[in-house]
């Protein structure tokens, strides 16, 4: 359950968003001129918009009463500013600013709460990592292919990497072993070299689209199952632009028989609604990749249990946040959680089977 007195503060901060983003940035320039000056107004604006999204990231780990979304997110931000070559002194005096902003322009319970939870997550960092392992580390035979795909991909050669994987499957490989043991950690090293600054956006993107269309060609052998009686329905909540996690998992119940219906991000809340109604949905499978979204899923699944036509429908969840936090999913009100594609799956069966 929401925490009303949290609930209230979440609400003040993002209300308050932009004018606690701007204070926060005149206290670093104020601070720190020799760091923030030489980006002239360009620099401004993107530091207005990056302390906005540290304040979004602090509203929803307030609202979810979780600290530990709040002190990954931290963690992550640690390595990222180190990796674009800031002082060491850029990130406790950006979060000591944060404080003195939410002191002076936050009501005092909420000020209270907000420093709270910032204070948490300040001392966490003295714990963190200050860099994260490869996900594609070991010696096994799919993870050293997962290295030469990836490869592939940062060379720019999509056709290579189709090959590897289509080879692969030809010779016998299980589509779920490369889906869980291949697309996925690649994902994640992705993740983790635009984070270290050893790639860039359009890198990214360029191999999350690759691995999009490489699954959209093993189609043919996914789509050859025994049909079941059973409908899952999964989507991405609010702008996720992270989707190939939720295909994944859309894939996976297409493989097990499912009649599986991926309809991306971005879908309003009332077509949803009207399309789990139409499909006689079994399954709701909803994905979060960005912490900022958690309270968009805890909308989604109030309005599927409150609607009348849909009092059978069960509701699993995953993501980066529900991965941080063990516990989250039950915040959000949802039936179950699933960490992976291959877990969504088992969460589903068990639940049918109550």
């Amino acid at each position: 359950m929401i925490n009303p007195a949290h609930h209230l503060c979440s609400q003040e901060i993002m209300k308050k968003q932009r004018p606690l983003a701007e204070a926060i940035v005149e206290l670093q320039y104020r601070r720190q001129p020799q760091v923030w000056k030489p980006y002239g107004d360009p620099g401004w604006e993107k530091s207005v918009r990056d302390a906005g999204y540290h304040l979004t990231y602090l509203a929803e780990a307030i609202n979810a009463s979780d600290p530990a979304l709040w002190s990954e997110y931290l963690a992550w931000v640690k390595v990222l500013f180190a990796n674009l070559n800031f002082p060491e002194t850029v990130l406790p005096t950006t979060l000591d600013c944060t404080r003195q902003a939410l002191l002076e322009q936050l009501s005092a319970e909420s000020s209270a709460l907000a420093v709270e939870m910032l204070d948490t997550g300040v001392r966490s960092l003295e714990h963190a990592l200050p860099i994260h392992p490869s996900y594609l580390e070991g010696d096994d035979p799919l993870t050293i292919m997962a290295r030469q795909y990836l490869t592939f991909l940062l060379q720019g050669s999509r056709s290579a990497a189709s090959r590897l994987i289509l080879d692969a499957v030809a010779n016998g490989a299980s589509i779920k072993d490369i889906y869980l043991h291949v697309f996925q950690p690649s994902q994640y090293e992705l993740g983790r070299l635009w984070q270290t600054n050893q790639i860039n956006v359009a890198q990214e993107h360029y191999c999350t689209a690759a691995t999009q269309m490489i699954m959209s060609q093993l189609y043919p052998y996914i789509f050859q199952t025994k049909r079941k009686k059973r409908c899952v329905v999964v989507t991405c909540v609010g702008g996720e632009l992270h989707e190939i996690g939720a295909r994944m998992v859309a894939d996976f119940f297409e493989m097990d028989g499912w009649d599986s219906h991926f309809i991306g991000a971005n879908t309003p809340l009332e077509s949803l609604l009207n399309y789990l109604v139409e499909c006689r949905a079994d399954i709701l499978a909803l994905s979060a990749t960005m912490v900022f979204h958690v309270s968009k899923v805890a909308e989604i699944i109030a309005a599927v249990y409150n609607h009348s036509s849909l009092s059978n429908l069960r509701v699993i969840v995953g993501g980066y946040p529900f991965n941080t936090s063990p516990g989250l999913w039950q915040q959000v009100g949802a039936d179950g959680y699933a960490s992976n594609a291959q877990t969504a799956l088992l969460e589903a069966e068990r639940m049918l089977q109550r």
